[in-house]
């Protein structure tokens, strides 16, 4: 049996990768799961009579783009945080969790060419995997650009050579970031949006993360390319109710751009897609107008926040980030202490370099671990603690 060329060379999928790296061992304590972002705060208390009010319509084919309750509810949601303005029918299309938006999106849009040559997708490096498995998906070269510490852990795909940059179709960003938390200020998504239409490239924009800061609201894409007055097709933008919402077993996001691109992605749908089922749309519709459990959920990260910056106080490069719910620590090797934790603690932690790729023989993720402060506080204190005594003590 033969495969796809093009996909003979991805590499195994971080979890399965940590689970061959950790699982031959024994854990060196009770387990603490602190690898995937999986939210575990309280969802909105109200999900599940909406739910079962809703449930008859498991018996009709759900809406392929999105009732109108929810384009609407989406709509009226990003003009209130965002300031933008979206008409709810034609620049929104309902998700079955964004993942599937970030891959089908490049599918629909990426061009077979770019200036008759083979077209380039931009990702940062560390970086969601989806973006590099889209790119190679559709033919495209993908170019791993750094987002370390030494560029605010943003890639700077400003300093790329014109010969990639006019080849560049899709640049993914993700902000705030995953791994690292950092937040694209108003700045760099202007000079962002600037590049693209000097170089007519569109821009993914995975604002998962969005719900989830401290200090003040991360600005989003579409609301710096209104603001520029932008061209409405350059950017397109991903949103979830996962980490908003602690509903990740939901599946329920949204994509959002320009007339033409959304049209697009929509055709792609009717083929391929999976729709959301009707009680899970008038789940995700009541979800995105209230913001109070939103607020509710942000404060206690807010203090998990602070709670990680004691414990690691002194420890440079340790500090809380500014938004989304993972640390990204510093380490001398991310898979050397993933093991260590775990064969003495029993603490399960993601290596760094499992959400990077090799370039010219760096993986900006190598020496890093990803840590998820998804527990409740006094468990994540205590693992927080733990942790801090087992790899820096």
């Amino acid at each position: 049996m033969t495969f796809p060329e093009r996909f003979s060379n991805l590499p195994e999928y971080a979890f399965p990768r940590l689970r061959t790296l950790l699982d031959m061992h024994k854990p060196g304590g009770d387990i603490v799961h602190m690898t995937i972002g999986e939210p575990r705060h309280a969802m909105p208390d109200f999900v599940g009579d909406v739910f079962t009010q809703n449930v008859d319509l498991f018996a009709k084919y759900p809406d392929n783009y999105g009732t109108s309750d929810l384009t609407s509810s989406i709509a009226d949601w990003l003009k209130m945080r965002f300031e933008v303005t979206v008409d709810a029918s034609s620049q929104i299309m309902a998700l079955n969790g964004t993942r599937e938006g970030l891959m089908n999106a490049c599918i629909a849009l990426c061009p077979e060419t770019k200036r008759s040559q083979v077209p380039v997708v931009l990702t940062p490096n560390p970086f969601y995997q989806v973006y590099a498995v889209a790119a190679v998906t559709v033919g495209a070269e993908p170019i791993f650009v750094p987002a370390t510490r030494e560029t605010g852990y943003l890639p700077d795909y400003a300093n790329l050579p014109d010969e990639i940059l006019n080849r560049t179709a899709i640049a993914y960003i993700c902000s705030p970031s995953n791994p690292q938390g950092a937040v694209a200020p108003r700045d760099y998504l202007r000079d962002l949006i600037a590049l693209a239409e000097k170089h007519d490239f569109k821009i993914f924009a995975d604002e998962c993360y969005s719900e989830i800061y401290r200090g003040s609201a991360p600005v989003g894409a579409m609301q710096v390319a209104q603001e520029m007055g932008a061209d409405p097709e350059r950017v397109v933008i991903f949103h979830s109710l996962s980490k908003r919402s602690n509903l990740p077993g939901l599946r329920s996001g949204f994509v959002a751009s320009g007339v033409q691109n959304i049209e697009h992605i929509k055709r792609l749908r009717s083929y391929s897609g999976a729709p959301l089922s009707l009680p899970t749309q008038a789940v995700s519709a009541r979800v995105w107008a209230d913001e109070d459990h939103v607020v509710s959920s942000r404060s206690l990260y807010a203090e998990k926040f602070d709670m990680a910056d004691k414990v690691f106080s002194g420890i440079d490069g340790a500090k809380a980030p500014q938004a989304g719910f993972f640390l990204w620590l510093p380490v001398k090797n991310g898979e050397a202490a993933a093991l260590k934790l775990w064969t003495q603690t029993g603490i399960r932690v993601l290596p760094g370099a499992y959400l990077s790729r090799d370039v010219a023989g760096e993986n900006p993720g190598k020496d890093y671990i990803r840590v998820a402060l998804v527990a409740p506080k006094e468990e994540t204190q205590r693992a927080l603690t733990t942790l801090r005594d087992c790899l820096y003590g």
